[in-house]
């Protein structure tokens, strides 16, 4: 036995069957894993010199840890060539977002966050679908195509080419920009081969430059686009956050994380579903499963396969011995199917309970910032995908057509067919551009659906389709000076008109009194595109529970639950019958529905009726505050994950104990007084300050804020014990102070 083999061995223990770059690992990254996983969950891969961990609880342990596991080695081992060593410095380069740890990171992330939160990802989906029917306009008639460049990437870059405001004789060089960040980043682990090392390298320094550029120009813009977003951005000095080349250097990330990345989880769903046919007919039936599809597939083959870190301490991770210093792969694909986590890991399943239960994105402060487009992307443009070619289906011989990373691998093409002559007509349905733009509808009816409660339905006044919505959608109605919400609950999830239950409340704020006494059939609304926060995840098992008009959105998705075929029940309490709206249509379900008006039946004992956990059953729940604190108290002991809520105002942190603060925001030169039973994220914004918020309970890291001076009680999800003990930042949604202490935040 060599000298090196020897030594390898003590670094051991090795896998040798385990090939990265063969056609077994880029045919099914996880079942791969499989074969290896069970006797060596850590190995040491020589090749790369790289430790694999394979096991999903290994892999949480190690994501959000950044002091003992740490990112900087994913840019820091970057090698500038040193023609562009002065453009294209290695200090610049290691500020790659998935190649730096805090301080740094959560500066460059603050800044791009702002242009990819949830709620204007959501905003564009509209956009998104009607860029998808034109592009299939464009491929209907062929039968068949390279799906990853005729549709998805297609998809992806016109989405990314919009975000970015970028003008149309670009888009080659983004296209070309994609490839080339992955081939640079992938090259602090793997070999860049001359001559495509000089050629990579060549087009990616050249395309940044042209992007500096283009920030230059954008600095004082307020426009809405992300770079003049990020490139308009200052700190407290009044100072440009991030340079040009920085916010550049960003910006040949998303090029390939906003595009590649979803690209080539909508073309592997199209592999999945074509071997799932049950699957494919469930999406089709129900649309609302298109988000589960998507999030099944990045589960089940992740694009980026990997996440790597380097070993800051000396620990065991699965049986190996790593030194501090060395590097570890995180092997995602695997984790995803470990099935000391997952039931049937290996199945295509998109009903599991919770479908976003994945590493997909990774975790902590590098989940991916676009995850919220790239779900919103995914999902659409598969649902419109399969609308139009209902028939699609890989080729025959469609191949492994790769550009062959280990940590990075790029499909190149999937080849597809479709019959011509089966597919449905051209599409020819109008969609708005814009999806902040009102809608002016005609209240086509007025009823009283019973005391106090006024249902009301839309519908467009030349006849045209509504845009699509599902099951726990809302809309804001304005009336007057009034804008208020209002859930959708049209009988069979009809697209030819919207309807809504409007409860009068004499002792409210003025716009449910409003719509009463003034809105009439044959009148005019103004509304908004619907919004949904309230989303009906798939499941074959529900429990439904409703309070007085919380009904709403219950009855939207106790119609989608029905017609999905899903085992439900619904137990809808009120005052009394005659409060009760809606319960003429709810008898067509017979004894699934249970009618529980208070003055005759009293409240229903939810400690009782929730006792028993029903496995693989989803709690939806609307109504009063009261109801859904006794809820939420009665299924406490129910997997994490089961209940879902909506309330009418949101819901307040727990203030026992809690007092008031102050806190100088630093960046702003305000000092403002944070009360006992408000969040500091809630009082920044009243004051108009600009902080950032997305799930709002200390898991996403948005608002994650640097701290000045001051002691923080922490109350989020994220940070680890030894950052918070060290206090250089805080998450200000949840977190407050300690015992009243003032706080200065870099705000």
């Amino acid at each position: 036995m060599s000298t090196e083999t020897t030594r390898l061995r003590e670094r051991g223990p090795l896998a040798p069957e385990f090939d990265p770059m063969g056609d077994d690992y880029y045919r099914d990254p996880a079942q791969h894993f499989a074969d290896v996983r069970e006797g060596t969950p850590t190995f040491f891969y020589p090749y790369l010199n790289a430790w694999m961990v394979t096991r999903r609880a290994d892999a949480e342990m190690i994501l959000p840890d950044w002091q003992k596991f740490s990112s900087a080695s994913n840019a820091g081992l970057i090698t500038v060539p040193e023609k562009h060593a002065e453009t294209m410095s290695a200090e610049l380069i290691s500020r790659i977002l998935v190649g730096s740890d805090p301080q740094g990171h959560t500066i460059a992330r603050r800044v791009a966050q702002k242009g990819f939160l949830q709620a204007r990802m959501e905003a564009l989906q509209p956009q998104i679908e009607e860029r998808a029917h034109r592009i299939i306009d464009r491929i209907e008639a062929d039968g068949a195509a390279n799906l990853m460049d005729a549709y998805c990437l297609e998809l992806t870059t016109q989405t990314l080419m919009a975000l970015m405001d970028l003008p149309a004789e670009l888009e080659p060089m983004m296209r070309q920009l994609r490839d080339d960040f992955f081939q640079v980043l992938a090259s602090a682990q793997e070999p860049l081969p001359e001559p495509r090392r000089t050629e990579v390298w060549d087009r990616y320094v050249a395309a940044q430059l042209v992007l500096r550029g283009i920030v230059r120009d954008r600095r004082e813009s307020q426009a809405d686009d992300l770079i003049s977003v990020m490139a308009r951005d200052k700190d407290r000095e009044g100072n440009y956050s991030l340079s040009e080349a920085q916010i550049a250097l960003h910006l040949g990330e998303f090029s390939a994380a906003g595009t590649d990345t979803t690209a080539q989880a909508m073309a592997n769903a199209v592999i999945f579903l074509n071997d799932t046919p049950a699957a494919l007919a469930d999406a089709k039936t129900d649309p609302a499963l298109w988000q589960a599809v998507f999030d099944e597939t990045v589960r089940r083959r992740p694009s980026s396969t990997f996440a790597s870190r380097r070993a800051n301490v000396d620990v065991t991770i699965g049986g190996a011995d790593i030194k501090a210093g060395d590097m570890i792969w995180l092997a995602l694909a695997s984790a995803n199917t470990d099935p000391e986590y997952y039931e049937n890991p290996f199945e295509f399943d998109i009903h599991r309970e919770d479908p976003r239960d994945h590493l997909a994105f990774t975790k902590g402060r590098h989940t991916c910032l676009g995850q919220p487009l790239a779900r919103v992307q995914g999902a659409t443009g598969l649902k419109v995908l399969f609308e139009r070619l209902p028939n699609l289906r890989p080729a025959k011989d469609w191949g492994l057509d790769f550009i062959r990373m280990a940590l990075l691998p790029v499909r190149r093409s999937l080849d597809v067919e479709w019959d011509v002559a089966a597919n449905a007509p051209q599409h020819a349905v109008e969609r708005p551009e814009d999806p902040t733009a009102t809608l002016e509808l005609q209240v086509s009816e007025c009823r009283q659906e019973s005391d106090g409660v006024l249902s009301l339905t839309l519908v467009d006044p030349a006849g045209a389709p509504l845009p699509e919505w599902h099951p726990g959608a809302h809309i804001d109605v304005h009336v007057g000076d009034y804008v208020r919400q209002y859930s959708l609950c049209t009988p069979g999830g009809s697209q030819d008109s919207w309807r809504i239950g409007v409860l009068n409340e004499p002792n409210g704020r003025g716009g449910s009194r409003a719509i009463h006494e003034t809105v009439r059939a044959g009148g005019t609304l103004t509304v908004s595109q619907p919004r949904n926060n309230f989303v009906l995840q798939p499941s074959r098992k529900y429990v439904f529970i409703a309070g007085g008009i919380g009904i709403t959105p219950i009855l939207a998705m106790v119609g989608q639950a029905d017609r999905a075929g899903a085992d439900w029940t619904l137990v809808y309490g009120g005052r009394s019958r005659a409060t009760m709206a809606f319960l003429g249509e709810l008898e067509q379900f017979g004894d699934r529905v249970r009618i529980v008006p208070e003055d005759t039946d009293g409240r229903v004992d939810f400690s009782a009726y929730l006792k028993d956990i029903q496995p693989e059953t989803l709690i939806y729940c609307c109504g009063p505050e009261p109801l859904l604190n006794v809820v939420e108290g009665a299924s406490a002991h129910w997997p994490s994950g089961s209940l879902h809520v909506e309330r009418f105002v949101p819901k307040e942190i727990d203030s026992s104990g809690d007092v008031a603060f102050e806190v100088e925001f630093v960046d702003s030169g305000v000092t403002l007084t944070i009360p006992a039973d408000k969040s500091i994220l809630e009082v920044a914004e009243e004051a108009g300050l600009p902080a950032l918020s997305s799930c709002n309970e200390g898991t996403c890291g948005t608002c994650e804020t640097p701290v000045v001076a001051g002691a923080v009680d922490h109350r989020d999800s994220i940070l680890t014990d030894e950052e918070k003990a060290s206090c250089d930042s805080m998450f200000i949604c949840v977190s407050r102070s300690q015992g009243g202490c003032p706080l200065k935040l870099a705000l």
